[in-house]
């Protein structure tokens, strides 16, 4: 008995089409892939590193570099949703399964390191200005007399109606 509908299993196998379909190269809109880096847009301030459950990526501040290991990502999507500058978006393509164990390191480019260091040239200036007019006010306001009193409304009333 367990024969026969083996049999039937094994013709109907034979002539019908598969179940499965084949699989495509690029991956529709929507599907996770390898993260991508703009480095330009970069501050390298850490938080993608942070939040990566895997620790995948690495970030060195004294180097300028962005490194990720893409075997250890697992697309979760953190690292982009929690990126500041928005720098990071996760590709539509795949890594490659390989032999070896591949670390990407990104640099920084010099026009965007140049870019960072007037911005915070920038910061440090509008910084010490703030501090500067802070203490100019603190500075007045400790010199300064009281404010003289100001005249009650309804004195101001008499005084209007003895100039008419």
């Amino acid at each position: 008995m367990a024969l026969a509908s083996f049999k039937n299993t094994i013709l109907h196998n034979l002539v019908s089409k598969p179940k499965t379909r084949k699989v495509e190269k690029e991956y529709p809109v929507g599907t996770r892939g390898q993260v991508v880096n703009d480095m330009d847009v970069c501050v390298l301030c850490g938080l993608c590193s942070i939040k990566c459950p895997t620790h995948a990526i690495t970030v060195d501040k004294a180097e300028k570099t962005w490194s990720i290991r893409p075997m250890s990502c697992i697309q979760c999507r953190c690292c982009v949703d929690n990126c500041p500058k928005k720098c990071l978006s996760m590709g539509t393509r795949f890594q490659e399964p390989g032999s070896d164990k591949v670390t990407k390191t990104f640099h920084q480019s010099e026009k965007a390191i140049a870019a960072q260091e007037a911005l915070m040239k920038a910061a440090k200036e509008r910084a010490a200005a703030a501090a500067a007019a802070k203490a100019a006010q603190a500075a007045a306001a400790g010199n300064a007399p009281a404010p003289a009193a100001q005249p009650a409304p309804a004195a101001k009333a008499e005084e209007k109606t003895e100039e008419k």
